[in-house]
């Protein structure tokens, strides 16, 4: 694979991490799991409380989603043996998270706006 097209790889492969760390560990889809492995990460022995708090932070999370990834693809960075492996693992799991607190900030500014709006309209049906 040629450089070009690892850099590529490099900026692409991490959006379908970052959607599936967030969607997991965010989204109301998921609460209800995610409400029960928070409760379990509170209790119970160290491996019990480690094991259920990945499924509770992107960051964690998105390492395995990036090793699934990796067997999935096999995409190699720079080096065509398992040193490719290792150095692809951790640059996709840094952009995946550069990708979630980039969305994580657009979602904040998007509701804060929607709240400026929604007191906006408060004080105009406040004056009729």
């Amino acid at each position: 694979m040629t450089l070009s097209l690892q850099i590529a790889w490099l900026f692409l492969l991490p959006v379908p991490i970052a959607c599936i760390a967030w969607t997991v560990t965010h989204e109301e889809i998921f609460k209800e799991p995610r409400e029960f492995c928070v409760k379990c990460s509170k209790e119970g022995s160290l491996l019990k409380k480690k094991f259920f708090y990945l499924f509770t932070c992107e960051y964690c999370f998105s390492h395995y989603v990036t090793a699934a990834m990796l067997l999935l693809t096999n995409f190699k960075l720079l080096l065509p043996d398992w040193r490719g492996y290792i150095i692809a693992g951790f640059s996709l799991v840094w952009i995946a998270n550069i990708y979630m607190s980039l969305y994580a900030r657009i979602r904040m500014d998007i509701k804060k706006e929607k709240i400026d709006i929604a007191e906006k309209e408060e004080q105009l049906n406040n004056r009729k």
